[in-house]
């Protein structure tokens, strides 16, 4: 009997390809005629025991050289697990062509007080937070390395160099390889921690290198959570209160009674769901009961009522945020005053791979695999839930298929360890969210909107700004208490993270106003929204002025770094040729997570009105980065998402519930959609104030600043100013005047 094909995304992808060398990924590696194989370990976990070659926690050395080094931080897509490895690569002084990467164990770490930190990838964190112990580690085991050597030799280790993956004696030129010093190196104890480089000192850091992950990705090699295969598994498919904190009343299952491979229905609080052999007999299940909810008077509510609400709190008590200056009273006493609303809905994740979890509920352990943006926390979270000790819970830490901060709350791993507990299933267990319950169950980006106020001189400078902003508190939907009124992450981008320093008179106030809609870490958090607010008043600032756009913002500034970006959008992107009509440019400068990023589109909109965008130049100042390949990717995907939701992003809700529920009525961009992108880098570099060197994220910088940029394009382009997204909900006229720059 022939074999029946397995059309499993793993075996299509590993059909078209051919793999060598097991698990190792070939790479080609410039100057090495041979392709040098960095790579990414297919589960990609540690073992929670030290190994025996290891020389630190971060690092462990083979005999014959090979070379494995501990991620801490969760790869999904942005190419930490690639960029992590090279600061440690930096300081080992070793061969790139002898590395391979695993995640760092999440047990290990909870046993051993932290020693990978918190393991949090999010926020833009993966680099800028973790450089300092990553550094230190990579020193600390070259240091060990050549104190090996020099004892085997009886010299003083001053004496002796480390590089190449070997140590030289350098007075008699004696060499001993890093995979027969690795055991006794282990064993040194150094009377002090080693300095780490300077980035002006890098010789590896700070070049083009592949990543390491891309070919395992691109056969089907990686294993995501969703891919996970555990002996005797079942699979539960789960519907929670279409009402956010809604409760379960009753469910009839007499339509699935005696269905082959069913074996539990789970009744939760607020949710129902099906186990059985595989996830499509689950699903199908689940489809077939009749469930009644009691969703309270939240039930009743809509989006077009909370869009209303949010525009009348606009004119309710603000608490202060930001208060430079008089700005009240500048634009009391200026005649030329600028005044706009502006507002955006709440926003999916909509991450690629929906959320799951897999895990083992025994007596004394508990197993997890997952891809979690926080798998340290998630951990301890299992030990809540469970009533076991931290220490008990092993979480394998596995490929993200998107996490956008999605993926830091283990909602999904919650309930899962729920369902088996409440069905007592000792075997593995995993729940996979479908499309819409991962859509309808978010916790999404939050409503808002925003008055803004600015005065200009009679010469056309900015004189103050006044703003006042009507937004949901992430803080607060998670739990979080905020006593002082003010959430930090509602008011990135027009309090604190600005470019602009030049403004003499500026107040920003805020009103929290959450709904029983949670709301939850979203790429570029309050950049996302807050950047499009602020960058597209700035743009008509400008044009009230009668000023360039891009001198207009110029003027605001004299910090080094948004100087830099904005001269290398104004060289990179032809800014001053003028367009035909029909077409626009527009620019948006943001300060976020840490870095400054800026971005000029290039639109065409037709008669019709219909708004293509065509061109995105992006320059961005991350003061110093690890591989500017990853960079680009970075910017590159970034746009890509935020133009996403600009164009086309928006959760509605209808009887308390979320309207929308797969890519049908929640649409992304697409292939076509997707703009030619030149991305570049206006680095520069220094320290920080405790003297440190700076480092920037660039993963949500990178989301922050399409928005406005295109919308003032579109301004550019027509004349219509647009102050709600998404783009779809409008009707343009088209171009009514010639185009501007």
């Amino acid at each position: 009997m022939n074999k029946p094909f397995d059309h499993s995304r793993r075996q299509i992808l590993v059909a078209g390809a051919t793999l060598s060398g097991g698990m190792a990924l070939g790479l080609f590696m410039p100057g090495n005629a041979k392709a040098a194989v960095p790579a990414l370990e297919l589960g990609g976990e540690t073992q929670d025991a030290a190994a025996l070659n290891e020389v630190n926690a971060w690092i462990v050395i083979e005999p014959d050289d090979t070379i494995t080094l501990r991620c801490p931080m969760a790869e999904m897509g942005q190419g930490t697990a690639s960029g992590i490895p090279m600061l440690l690569a930096e300081e080992l002084e070793c061969r790139w062509d002898n590395i391979k990467v695993e995640f760092a164990s999440v047990n290990r770490n909870i046993r051993e007080k932290t020693l990978y930190g918190d393991m949090v990838a999010a926020g833009s964190r993966g680099i800028r937070t973790t450089w300092p112990y990553v550094q230190q580690a990579g020193a600390s085991a070259r240091a060990r390395l050549v104190a090996a050597a020099a004892a085997k030799w009886s010299v003083p280790a001053s004496q002796c160099e480390a590089r190449e993956s070997k140590v030289f004696h350098k007075a008699s030129g004696r060499v001993l390889r890093y995979g027969e010093l690795a055991k006794a190196a282990a064993k040194v104890k150094l009377a002090a921690e080693p300095g780490i480089k300077p980035p002006e000192a890098f010789k590896l850091v700070g070049t083009r290198q592949p990543r390491l992950d891309s070919k395992i990705k691109s056969t089907g090699k990686a294993q995501y959570g969703i891919d996970v295969r555990q002996e005797g598994q079942l699979y539960a498919s789960i519907i929670s209160s279409p009402v956010f904190g809604g409760k379960l009343v009753s469910v009839d299952d007499s339509a699935i009674q005696g269905a082959r491979g069913i074996s539990h229905v789970v009744k939760l609080d607020d949710a129902v769901a099906v186990v059985a052999d595989n996830y499509w007999r689950a699903n199908q299940a689940l489809k077939k009961l009749k469930i009644k909810w009691d969703g309270g008077a939240d039930a009743k509510t809509d989006s077009a009522q909370f869009a209303r609400e949010y525009r009348e709190a606009l004119d309710g008590p603000m608490v202060t945020a930001k208060e430079d200056g008089d700005a009240k009273t500048a634009i009391a006493k200026t005649k030329h005053v600028i005044e706009a609303v502006y507002e955006t809905p709440l926003l999916a994740h909509a991450t690629m791979e929906p959320c799951n979890a897999t895990i083992h509920l025994q007596k004394d352990r508990l197993d997890v695999w997952m891809g979690s943006q926080s798998p340290l926390a998630n951990a301890k979270m299992g030990a809540e839930e469970t009533g076991l000790k931290p220490e008990q819970v092993h979480f394998h830490q596995l490929y993200l298929g998107g996490g956008f901060g999605r993926r830091t709350f283990g909602d999904e791993m919650r309930q899962a360890i729920r369902i088996a507990k409440a069905a007592n299933i000792t075997v593995p267990l995993q729940l996979l969210w479908s499309r819409e319950q991962d859509m309808r169950a978010d916790r999404y980006r939050p409503q808002s909107a925003i008055r803004f106020k600015g005065a200009l001189t009679a010469d056309g400078k900015l004189e103050a700004l006044f703003i006042q902003s009507v937004c949901g508190s992430i803080q607060r939907s998670t739990g979080n208490p905020v006593a002082t009124g003010l959430d930090p992450t509602s008011l990135e981008g027009i309090a604190q993270s600005v470019p602009y320093n030049l403004v003499p008179n500026w107040y920003t106030g805020q009103m929290l106003k959450n709904t029983h809609v949670p709301v939850g870490y979203w790429r570029s958090v309050g950049g996302s929204q807050n950047s499009f607010y602020l960058e597209s008043f700035i743009d008509e600032l400008a044009h009230a002025a009668g000023k360039d756009p891009l001198e207009f913002r110029r003027s605001l500034t004299d910090r080094v770094d948004s100087l830099a970006v904005l001269k290398k959008l104004e060289e990179m992107s032809d800014w001053h040729k003028p367009l035909p009509a029909g077409r626009g440019r527009g620019i948006s400068l943001v300060e976020n997570h840490a870095a400054v990023g800026g971005q000029i589109a290039e639109v065409t909109v037709k008669a019709t009105g219909e708004v293509h965008v065509d061109r995105v130049f992006a320059a961005t100042d991350a003061y110093h980065v690890v591989n500017p390949n990853l960079v680009d990717a970075q910017i590159e995907g970034g746009v890509v998402f935020g133009l996403s939701a600009m164009m086309y992003g928006e959760i509605n809700i209808k009887n308390g519930a979320a309207a929308q529920g797969n890519f049908n009525d929640y649409r992304v961009a697409r292939i076509n959609d997707a703009p030619e992108m030149v991305c570049a880098l206006a680095l520069t570099g220094g320290v920080d104030e405790k003297g440190k060197p700076k480092w920037g994220g660039v993963g949500e910088c990178s989301t922050a600043p399409i928005a406005a940029a295109i919308a003032n394009a579109i301004f550019a382009a027509t004349g219509q100013r647009i102050r709600s997204l998404p783009l779809k909900n409008l009707k343009l006229t088209g171009p009514t005047q010639q185009a501007r720059l």
